[in-house]
């Protein structure tokens, strides 16, 4: 390989000492620039089993196969929502309880609790729904309901972070990140990846990062649930709300006078590549600073409530004091963002569902607050048009036991719970697999998480074994060496 010195014997002109030293800085400013970014770059070497070749890491690319989806909206419910309680009817359960039956048919086994809520059937597919969701049960033909999902552990953090990651033991690219790697975005203006009011425990970032993932697939966080200003500014109904993503614009400087500085950035990045050939971070660099120059065009606007109608705003429960008021603008922001073309969308419910204690005036608080603006969100989709090629989907990290926890309460279960979807190439109006007479084991169908996320990449047109990115030496995927596609819930 030639290396190139300065030649001490060579006379050293003014302007080129002077060329020397800028380029010397700028390397080292360079280098704390990149530091962050990480080696692996934020233009990634997309290995998607088809090919590899270097590509602008959020240009759109074609899917493996024939795609049914063409976005994501993620309704997380954190905490993990009773699903004998929601969905999954058990007359049995209801039945044993009041004869003061336990679990495991033994006097000091823990007891049965029945449902606080009754259920029935809705639309032309039957689909059983509690009377905890009104106004969701009007959606029954649309969903599409597995009743047979199931995980490795019943602890919180470890759940959750194999719901959004596929693994509970490491740091693991996102669901998001990782369906962000393998399309790329429809709008390069805005990031193809939002995470909005995302839970600060529970693996916090983790669960919308990209771990060996390039830098630019991790999510952008919009608002916290800490953070109550952020409601305020969805909607700008303070005199001076503050923004609810930070950062956006530039205080200091002009747009013309933030181009004249990107200019001059984008052509020493460029010089640099000119000399030094093909450098993923350099290329990486220069593509974030250009998406955040051009987010602040569009971003604004897209999270800016205000010009919604006062009949949308009404069907979204959004307004002062109401219970839905929170979750509403949520629900009314993740449509917008979708429409705009972003890829992925999680949203996050901003009451939990970790009813240990008074399950039924609990559960129900957390329904009230929810029901209303995810019903809302599936109307609206189908009005706009999106609701077809939007895969919708609604999950917790597990379910509950059928069995009271102090009495009034359910403790968490991670062998039987339900989660549904919508939209996106899924069947409507079914129910999928089933778990036992009480719902606590998943005993017909029975849907891991790795075969869940298997099959949400395969509506998207993406094979999940055929999704890879080389890392310390080997191909890693979300489902690591399992899952299989549902292929039944498929339309």
């Amino acid at each position: 390989m030639t290396q190139h010195f300065i030649n001490p014997t060579a006379s050293l002109t003014r302007r080129s000492w002077f060329g020397q030293g800028a380029r010397g800085l700028t390397s080292i400013a360079l280098a704390g620039l990149l530091a962050p970014v990480g080696r692996a770059g934020l233009l990634a070497s997309v290995s998607r089993g088809d090919s590899e070749h270097q590509v602008n890491p959020l240009t759109p690319r074609p899917p493996q196969l024939p795609a049914r989806a063409r976005r994501v909206i993620f309704i997380c419910m954190n905490g993990g929502p009773s699903h004998v309680d929601l969905f999954d009817y058990k007359p049995r359960l209801n039945q044993d309880a009041a004869a003061g039956k336990t679990h495991d048919g033994k006097a000091t086994g823990a007891k049965l609790m029945g449902s606080p809520f009754s259920f029935a059937q809705h639309g032309e597919s039957g689909l059983w729904v509690s009377s905890a969701l009104p106004q969701l049960s009007k959606h029954a033909d649309d969903l599409c309901v597995i009743r047979s999902m199931h995980t490795d552990l019943p602890n919180h953090s470890q759940a959750f972070g194999q719901m959004h990651t596929g693994s509970f033991q490491f740091v693991r690219p996102s669901l998001g990140a990782w369906t962000l790697y393998g399309l790329g975005t429809e709008n390069s203006n805005l990031p193809g990846f939002v995470t909005i009011n995302p839970p600060s425990d529970n693996g916090g970032a983790q669960n919308y990062g990209s771990a060996f993932l390039p830098a630019i697939f991790q999510g952008t966080r919009v608002g916290t649930n800490q953070i109550p200003g952020f409601y305020a500014a969805l909607l700008k109904v303070d005199e001076e709300p503050g923004p609810p993503l930070s950062n956006v614009e530039n205080p200091f400087r002009s747009r013309s006078e933030q181009r004249q500085q990107l200019d001059l950035i984008q052509d020493l990045n460029r010089g640099l590549l000119a000399r030094a050939g093909h450098q993923p971070e350099v290329e990486g660099v220069i593509q974030s600073f250009e998406l955040a120059y051009r987010m602040q065009d569009e971003l604004p606007d897209v999270l800016d409530l205000k010009h919604e109608s006062q009949q949308t705003l009404e069907r979204y429960g959004i307004g002062s004091g109401l219970p839905t008021d929170r979750f509403g603008r949520q629900c009314l922001l993740a449509r917008r963002l979708a429409e705009a073309g972003v890829r992925f969308v999680e949203i996050t419910s901003p009451v939990g569902w970790d009813h240990h204690f008074m399950l039924k005036d609990e559960l129900q608080k957390s329904c009230d607050a929810t029901d209303l603006p995810v019903a809302a969100l599936l109307t609206d989709l189908h009005e706009h048009g999106l609701l077809d090629d939007t895969l919708v989907i609604w999950a917790g990290e597990f379910g509950r036991t059928p069995y009271a926890q102090s009495g009034t309460g359910r403790d968490h279960n991670n062998k039987g719970y339900t989660v549904w979807m919508a939209g996106g190439g899924v069947r409507s109006g079914l129910s999928y697999g089933s778990t036992d007479d009480y719902g606590y084991e998943a005993v017909e169908g029975a849907v891991h998480i790795h075969d869940w996320h298997a099959t949400i990449l395969h509506l998207l047109g993406l094979d999940h074994t055929r999704l890879t990115y080389q890392h310390a030496g080997r191909d890693f995927r979300l489902t690591d060496v399992h899952g299989n596609v549902v292929s039944d819930i498929i339309s």
